[in-house]
């Protein structure tokens, strides 16, 4: 597998060259993701989706591959990723993909932010990647089926 690949299905009319739905794919590394992350901003760029969409879909997909690539792989042997977006007239839905490790509990954590007052060298490493994708998305779901898991993030998005 290439580190990064990018896909389109169809397209809504034989006249526009943007696909309302595309197949992208990277191997588990950071720099991998940064350049899917490029590619997917580019093709939401492309669907004339504002700014601030484009915003909120890419920090959520960044925090939510960052995830993938610190947490379901080991660091010496990363695997792969898979996400199909598709931009319906809801918004876009988006389903990654990894045969990485299940999330612990088996779903994404279900608490808020962690506390932010007091000194800032008390701060939790984590805990604020998952209340930030809960936040931007306006659906997350999550399961592990035959090896695989499937978080599927879903945006509203206002108009252009």
């Amino acid at each position: 597998m290439a580190l990064c690949h990018i896909e389109p299905y169809r397209t809504r009319r034989p006249t526009q060259i943007m696909a309302d739905t595309i197949h992208v794919e990277c191997i588990a590394t950071q720099t991998a993701v940064r350049g899917l992350l490029i590619g997917i901003r580019t093709w939401l760029r492309a669907a004339n989706l504002s700014e601030e969409n484009c915003g909120t879909v890419e920090i959520a997909l960044a925090e939510a591959l960052n995830n993938i690539v610190e947490h379901a792989y080991p660091a010496d042997l990363p695997g792969g990723i898979a996400i199909d977006l598709a931009l319906t007239a809801a918004g876009l839905r988006c389903e990654l993909r990894d045969q990485g490790a299940a999330l612990p509990g088996l779903g994404p954590p279900d608490t808020g932010l962690p506390p932010i007052d007091g000194p800032r060298e008390s701060l939790p490493e984590g805990g604020f990647g998952w209340s930030l994708i809960r936040t931007l998305s306006s659906r997350l779901s999550y399961e592990r089926r035959d090896g695989e898991n499937r978080l599927t993030l879903e945006f509203n998005l206002n108009p252009a």
